[in-house]
C-alpha cells in the first residue's frame, strides 16, 4: 500500500470492555497514538515539522467493522492523508490485522487544522506542510 504509514499498536489489558473485546473508546486513544507517531517522524522527515505542535482536531468518524479482542501481537494500524485544504487535511486510518489475514476492524477518518496558539487562531497550510502532506496522499 502506497503511502501509508503504518504504526503497531500494542493492545493494553485496561482497554477491554466487559464484553471483552476493546471499548470503542479506546479505538481514538489508537488513533491518536498513530497520528502522533505519523506527525512527530513521517511528516518531520518530510519537512514539515511545524505540523507537531500546531494542530487541532476538528472531527472524527470511525466505523467499526469487527470486535477486536485482546492479545500478545500488536494491532497494525494504517494511516494516509486523504484531502488536503486551504487550511484543514483529513487523515484515514484502517486499524487491522497483519497479513495474510488483513482482517479490517476500524475505519476511521479524522480532519485536522492547523493552529497558531501564539495569536490563538487558525491558520492556513503553509507551502512547506502543504509539499510534505502531498507526498502522503493515499488511496
Amino acid at each position: 500500500m502506497r503511502n501509508r504509514h503504518v504504526y503497531h499498536c500494542p493492545l493494553r489489558w485496561g482497554d477491554m470492555d466487559a464484553l471483552g473485546h476493546v471499548n470503542n473508546g479506546r479505538y481514538v486513544d489508537y488513533l491518536q497514538d498513530a497520528r502522533v507517531d505519523f506527525l512527530f517522524r513521517t511528516a518531520k522527515e518530510l519537512g514539515a515539522d511545524t505540523l507537531e505542535t500546531g494542530l487541532l482536531v476538528a472531527r472524527h468518524e470511525v466505523q467499526y467493522r469487527a470486535p477486536l479482542h485482546f492479545r500478545a501481537e500488536p494491532v497494525r494500524i494504517e494511516l494516509w492523508i486523504s484531502e488536503i485544504r486551504a487550511a484543514s487535511f483529513t487523515v484515514d486510518y484502517e486499524i487491522l490485522d497483519a497479513e495474510p489475514e488483513r482482517r479490517t476492524y476500524v475505519e476511521a477518518r479524522t480532519r485536522l487544522v492547523p493552529f497558531d496558539f501564539t495569536a490563538n487562531r487558525l491558520r492556513r497550510i503553509t507551502p512547506e506542510e502543504r509539499t510534505a502532506l502531498e507526498k502522503l496522499v493515499g488511496a
